[in-house]
């Protein structure tokens, strides 16, 4: 049976009854959980292996099988690690943009489990699930890679592919913020140089608030700034509830 196609413009939202399947694809693993309205899991999260080599078919494959335990849901929200316009990836650094780049993910996936599916880079996911929606606020997320978002009173901006531009001796933010150099480098330089790239997006956004993200968030040693503060991991999965609603601003 092939699943009805949903366009990322059509104006579907959630209410307060409806469960969300939230997904997040990383580089080393792959986890989904049911979310209510209010983005709390109401199961536990679910994780695997991300599979490496990865193809299209493979990826949808072993979502399929990984949400098979949940039921119940109308919406999908998707956390994906790489730029992703209406539902087609257009880089993947960590997963092989080769062979992911112009794969419609969404209309894969709502043709295998029969949902409208909306799909956002897993940084924009997790900063939704985080922020407070006022002012200027940026994620940040320090994992296989290095991710960033920002929003404008709860408005999520274009994604800008901040992890790839260049921070530090010609080298990129991910090359030198990236897990690969954190295990070369050490937790002290490591630390230093994530001090000195907070002191970076400052002077490109100055942010009202910056939040930090990520399997690596944890492995921070150094007092951060009073506008700054690390966020849980799970964010990444509860951020996929306001994908499928309009976040509510103080007048």
């Amino acid at each position: 049976m092939t699943a009805p196609q949903y366009s990322p413009h059509q104006k579907l939202l959630a209410t307060p009854e409806d469960r969300i399947l939230a997904i997040d694809i990383g580089g080393t693993g792959l986890k989904a959980a049911l979310l209510d309205y209010e983005g709390n899991m109401v199961t536990e999260r679910i994780r695997v292996k991300t599979p490496h080599p990865l193809t299209p078919e493979l990826l949808v494959e072993t979502l399929v099988k990984l949400v098979e335990p949940l039921s119940g849901y109308s919406f999908i929200s998707v956390g994906f690690p790489g730029v992703v316009r209406n539902g087609k990836i257009i880089t993947a650094p960590n997963l092989g943009t080769d062979v992911l780049k112009g794969f419609n993910i969404a209309g894969a996936l709502e043709e295998g489990l029969g949902k409208p599916v909306r799909v956002v880079n897993d940084a924009d996911m997790q900063g939704l699930g985080a922020i407070e929606g006022k002012g200027v606020e940026m994620v940040i997320t320090l994992g296989t890679g290095f991710g960033s978002s920002l929003f404008l009173d709860g408005e999520l901006g274009p994604h800008l592919e901040l992890a790839h531009m260049p921070f530090r001796d010609k080298d990129t933010f991910e090359q030198q913020l990236g897990d690969r150099a954190r295990k070369k480098l050490g937790k002290k330089k490591w630390n230093r140089r994530v001090e000195r790239a907070i002191s970076a997006v400052r002077t490109l956004t100055n942010f009202d608030k910056l939040y930090i993200g990520g399997g690596n968030a944890s492995k921070l040693e150094f007092d951060l700034p009073a506008d700054t503060k690390i966020v849980s991991n799970d964010f990444g999965v509860r951020g996929g509830a306001w994908l499928w609603r309009e976040r509510e601003r103080d007048e």
